[in-house]
């Protein structure tokens, strides 16, 4: 307990310093509210429940810890408002990396100091570090923004893009950024009716069964496609449960949809997808000698910016590029 006290005091006191810095740097505008104005939006809270947060109207100083987030400020026009980030592989959002704004860590594990000197007026988060909201909450408005997979991915991302919106009075842009993707859903939906698919991820040079209720929800929920991987009252964990490859045999899906989190997350000498599925057993399912054994080419898309703008725009694209 006084070590945690202690901990706790020496942040106050750093978090005083980097205030009275920023007052001297920045002057009385430095909370990027335009005459102190804010506006509440619902994001959740670190234990994943829904909460009113007041953050400040027209923020000057972001930092952001969550790619879908990121993705969603650059569609709106305001990455110029991000003043530290998390590292990232996404090649569409390698310009913030390349333009050395603040390194804050990654969307597993934040570098507090490093978020609290870049003085922030709101903090942005993904679901991986919701055990770190209550020590961001300590250096600024915290929003912490998800996909619902009952919601479904596109009304999630809808949902999220006009919280932060919002934040801008930007939310008559939401609209049109999210024109045409109900359109090229339903062309999708013509190929899925009817046809079953196993949705997994290679992972440490196994695969992993995913089911409706999280990554690549969008091929089962709106897509259409019968999920036979799980029993629909099973939950996956979040990385899949682990199947054999005499399970894809047995269950004899119409597609296999792929995703390589080894390639999403670089892992150093770790086998590609194709190495692991390309077996004499899977070779010799339907679903690969129909050539319906996808791969889902933007891996680092879909397992760290799920819930973006742009990441949504290349989610799809990899499925009609595929289907």
């Amino acid at each position: 307990m006084k070590i945690k006290k202690m901990l706790s005091l020496a942040l106050a006191g750093m978090m005083a310093l980097g205030l009275m810095a920023c007052s001297a740097q920045r002057g009385d505008a430095s909370s990027g509210a335009e005459g102190g104005a804010s506006v509440t939006i619902t994001t959740l809270n670190g234990s994943q429940e829904p909460m009113e947060l007041e953050v400040p109207y027209d923020p000057q100083r972001i930092a952001v810890l969550d790619m879908a987030s990121l993705d969603i400020l650059d569609a709106l026009g305001m990455g110029n408002r991000v003043v530290g980030m998390a590292d990232t592989s996404l090649e569409y959002l390698q310009s913030y990396v390349d333009s050395g704004l603040a390194n804050l860590g990654t969307i597993k594990e934040a570098d507090l100091e490093a978020v609290m000197a870049c003085e922030p007026d709101v903090i942005f988060i993904g679901g991986r570090l919701a055990s770190s909201y209550d020590a961001l909450s300590e250096i600024a408005p915290v929003v912490y923004l998800s996909t619902d997979t009952d919601l479904g991915v596109v009304e999630s991302v809808k949902k999220n893009a006009a919280a932060i919106a919002s934040l801008f009075g930007l939310g008559d842009k939401v609209d049109g950024l999210m024109a045409d993707f109900e359109t090229r859903i339903a062309a999708l939906q013509g190929i899925s009716q009817g046809q079953t698919a196993i949705v997994g991820m290679c992972t440490s040079g196994s695969f992993n069964v995913l089911g409706n209720d999280g990554r690549c929800s969008i091929i089962g929920r709106e897509l259409g496609f019968e999920n036979v991987g799980v029993d629909a009252e099973l939950d996956t964990s979040t990385h899949g449960n682990e199947a054999s490859f005499e399970f894809l045999v047995h269950k004899a899906p119409d597609y296999i949809f792929i995703m390589d989190r080894d390639a999403a997350i670089g892992t150093d000498g770790a086998k590609l997808a194709r190495e692991i599925m390309e077996n004499e057993l899977v070779m010799g399912t339907d679903a690969y000698q129909n050539g319906r054994l996808i791969y889902l080419a933007h891996p680092a898309v879909w397992y760290t910016a799920e819930g973006g703008i742009t990441a949504l725009d290349i989610m799809l694209s990899d499925l009609e590029g595929a289907l």
